[in-house]
């Protein structure tokens, strides 16, 4: 039955079935195949696996992006970038990737940092010199950092799943999404100086003081959301909340660039984009229902015990895992199905469930830049008009940027952590 299921599951990905119904027909067939088994198995399952209250993050923080965007935040974060990186060679690119990471500290979802900021430089870039594959590039690539610099929508998902800590999973991301970042833009500026991409004039004092404090209310939203959940003043999910509610009310009344008949349409746009997410992770806890049955984490526990000795062969193993998962399958449900079962023997072998949460997720980001599901590339190339495939060459130099970051923090965690151990030590 087992050998069938996963036959299915082919099949329906290789005619182009939405992942999410791909896995909520497997399931379907698999638990009513087992023998005494109730018809309302499936959709109690799948209610179940909603129901939980770290999961109204998800619609939250895609509602605190939504209105980033369209109160024009981006705009202002961008014009902060391109004043403190413009100079440089290649400064509209490093301002794409710096602007990315701010975004990340906002909202925690990388598809709407793509959208949001690839429509605005995209063009930008194009009208500038710029290539079509650096443009869409550099803009695919450093979305990536919105699920690694917190708050990260995938690292709230895993503390649920493991009951790892959301506050030492924050902080640890802080080092990683920093160094991918960095990373990107020291590549950037060597092929900058190759290619000749033009630098920004330098922005005068007074007028960088004043996008600063233009800038500043946005700036302030990650120091609340992770300030607070820190010092234990609410939780994830109240911090999603907060940023919701802060980002509307600076978007209305600071900012004015929000205006009450925008609501509908932020709302809808907000519960379209969390339906597929949530969707998707239903269907993921109908099918983990039924791994469970099969006893999966078992044999998988079984296996690595007997074939696999060494940590650090198991940690390369659970990369590549992840990294072939994430080409086809959304970070949320692939960590529903999979942590379970890779969790027991992680922590067999010593490993924590943070340091396993940031390996993971920093896997999962790569998926968000690899076709065929490669949501962010796919954004890029649409905004930029660029093939799929032209694409994912373009990539290719960033993804091995995140790489090597992801094998450090891997096999060296003292360098995600270092930092994070001296703000708080308590949660670690």
């Amino acid at each position: 039955m087992g050998f069938l299921l996963i036959g299915l599951f082919l099949i329906l990905m290789i005619l182009g079935v939405p992942i999410a119904f791909v896995i909520g027909i497997v399931a379907l067939l698999g638990i009513f195949g087992i023998p005494y088994t109730p018809e309302a198995t499936v959709p109690m399952s799948m209610v179940n696996g909603l129901d939980s209250f770290v999961l109204l993050a998800v619609p939250l923080f895609i509602l605190a992006a939504n209105l980033m965007n369209s109160g024009k935040i981006s705009e202002k974060l961008i014009d902060l970038a391109l004043a403190i990186v413009g100079p440089i060679r290649g400064g509209l690119a490093h301002a794409n990737v710096l602007v990315s990471m701010m975004f990340a500290g906002v909202s925690g979802a990388a598809q709407a940092d793509t959208a949001g900021v690839g429509k605005i430089l995209i063009p930008s870039m194009l009208r500038k010199g710029y290539d079509k594959e650096t443009s869409v590039g550099v803009t695919a690539a450093s979305s990536t950092v919105g699920v690694v610099i917190p708050p990260s929508i995938p690292m709230i998902i895993f503390a649920g799943l493991t009951n790892a800590s959301i506050g030492a999973l924050f902080l640890g991301g802080i080092v990683p999404g920093i160094l991918i970042g960095l990373g990107m833009m020291v590549f950037i500026y060597f092929m900058a100086i190759k290619r000749n991409y033009p630098r920004d004039t330098r922005v005068e004092m007074k007028k960088f003081m004043k996008l600063l404090v233009q800038a500043i209310p946005a700036l302030l939203t990650p120091i609340i959301i992770i300030g607070g959940i820190i010092t234990g003043f609410f939780t994830a999910t109240e911090a999603a909340a907060v940023a919701s509610l802060y980002t509307l009310l600076v978007c209305m009344f600071y900012y004015k660039t929000l205006r009450v008949k925008d609501l509908p349409g932020i709302l809808m746009d907000t519960l379209a984009l969390s339906s597929l997410s949530l969707f998707a992770l239903a269907a993921a806890s109908a099918l983990g229902e039924l791994m469970s049955y099969y006893q999966l984490g078992t044999i998988a526990q079984e296996f690595f015990t007997n074939n696999i000795g060494t940590e650090w062969l198991f940690i390369l193993i659970v990369i590549a895992f992840f990294l072939f998962v994430g080409t086809f399958m959304d970070a949320i449900p692939a960590m529903i199905l999979f942590v379970p079962v890779i969790l027991p023997t992680a922590l067999q072998f010593g490993i924590e469930p943070v340091h396993l949460g940031l390996i993971v997720v920093i896997t999962l980001a790569i998926g968000l830049i690899t076709p065929p599901y490669g949501l962010c590339l796919l954004l890029a190339a649409k905004i930029g008009n660029m093939s799929i495939e032209r694409s994912f060459v373009a990539v290719i130099p960033y993804i091995a940027i995140i790489l090597v970051v992801l094998l450090f923090v891997a096999f060296f965690p003292e360098i995600a952590f270092f930092i994070p151990k001296m703000i708080n030590p308590g949660l670690f």
